[in-house]
């Protein structure tokens, strides 16, 4: 058993943050779904672009849409929808072996849409009927609107990965959303039993704006905070996770058969190379969560990862040292809303960029 096999027999699921015409056409995702146990794979336009960048299978439908398709959108969605659909279809056993709690794809909604409630659901409802796989989830960022957005895609039974999480409150108002989305749902008679959801909380860009903030303080307690902030507060948010899904206020949903919103760590690739590459995957390893990683972070795991469920040790350390942070002045929260933020202004400027590549 290699060490991303062992990871998934500790109860975490391995995702891969990559997808591409190559990793299907060349079996180079097949062959991490059957060797490395990756469970699930997330997208995102960055992925996207990079993939019409560098793949050659898209040339001959590109220059055919050119011709066919007027609208830049449409091309777009023309080209990537059937590689969504293809990961699905790889991942089907996956999902039906495990009833349905693993084997997922994802696809984001248009990021203008996302302070934009009413129109994330219509697009979220929209792309899914496009897709057509059980085994998709929209993705829908973790703004004020998204979780509206996704509180009413929950009660309709669209599954959805919400995105650009980057604090422990957007974290607990989405775990919030998704039960009363589900409450709803079973209160107007329909089915929560095929009821999924995950919370993408991102973890390498809370480090990176966190030791920014500490290296302009500058004092020796400041400094020994540095690369600490991110896995401070996913284990933290994994307390919540505990708290909310598997206490009280969950214990009438799971008796009609939903699932718990699984806590998915993204943004796992370091971005400091002076910090280990497994920095946010081997603490944060633990029971009923999701690790999406690049490529080269999956490969880091398999060559000399040394998995061990970790993620709920630590706990009091990671409290002081969010008190420790508040006391210098960094707020998590408020990183949290700077950085999701920009996290929209990111996605959108690649998804352009994208539309660009297709025009």
């Amino acid at each position: 058993m290699n060490a991303t096999q062992s990871v998934a027999s500790l109860g975490q699921s391995l995702w891969l943050d990559n997808l591409s015409r190559s990793l299907i056409h060349d079996g180079t995702l097949a062959k991490l779904i059957a060797e490395d146990r990756v469970s699930g794979v997330t997208s995102n336009p960055s992925i996207f672009q990079n993939a019409l960048a560098t793949s050659p299978y898209y040339a001959d439908d590109l220059a055919r849409l050119k011709v066919d398709e007027p609208d830049a959108e449409r091309r777009y969605e023309a080209l990537v929808i059937p590689d969504i659909q293809a990961a699905c279809d790889l991942l089907r056993p996956t999902y039906e072996a495990s009833g349905g709690n693993d084997g997922y794809v994802s696809l984001e909604v248009a990021p203008r849409w996302a302070y934009d409630a009413t129109r994330t659901v219509e697009e979220a409802q929209r792309l899914a009927a496009l897709v057509n796989r059980r085994n998709l989830l929209i993705k829908v960022p973790g703004t004020p609107a998204g979780v509206s957005a996704f509180e009413a895609l929950t009660t309709l039974g669209i599954n959805v990965n919400v995105t650009l999480l980057f604090s422990v409150a957007q974290t607990q108002a989405v775990f919030d959303a998704y039960i009363r989305g589900l409450a709803a749902r079973m209160q107007a008679g329909a089915d929560v039993r095929r009821s999924k959801a995950v919370a993408s909380l991102f973890l390498s860009r809370v480090d990176t704006l966190v030791d920014t903030q500490l290296a302009a303080i500058g004092t020796q307690a400041a400094l020994a905070l540095r690369g600490k902030a991110a896995v401070a507060m996913a284990r933290l948010a994994y307390q919540r996770y505990l708290k909310t899904f598997h206490g009280r206020d969950f214990a009438a949903l799971a008796q009609h058969g939903a699932t718990p919103q699984y806590l998915l760590w993204a943004s796992t690739g370091v971005k400091n190379p002076d910090y280990p590459d497994l920095l946010y995957v081997e603490p944060l390893i633990g029971k009923e969560t999701i690790n999406t990683l690049p490529d080269k972070t999956l490969a880091a795991l398999r060559d000399h990862g040394q998995p061990v469920l970790r993620v709920e040790e630590g706990v009091a350390e990671a409290e002081a040292q969010r008190t420790e942070l508040a006391r210098l002045g960094i707020d998590l929260d408020a990183v949290g809303n700077t950085l999701q933020d920009d996290g929209v202004k990111l996605f959108e400027a690649a998804y352009q960029k994208l539309l660009l590549q297709t025009g």
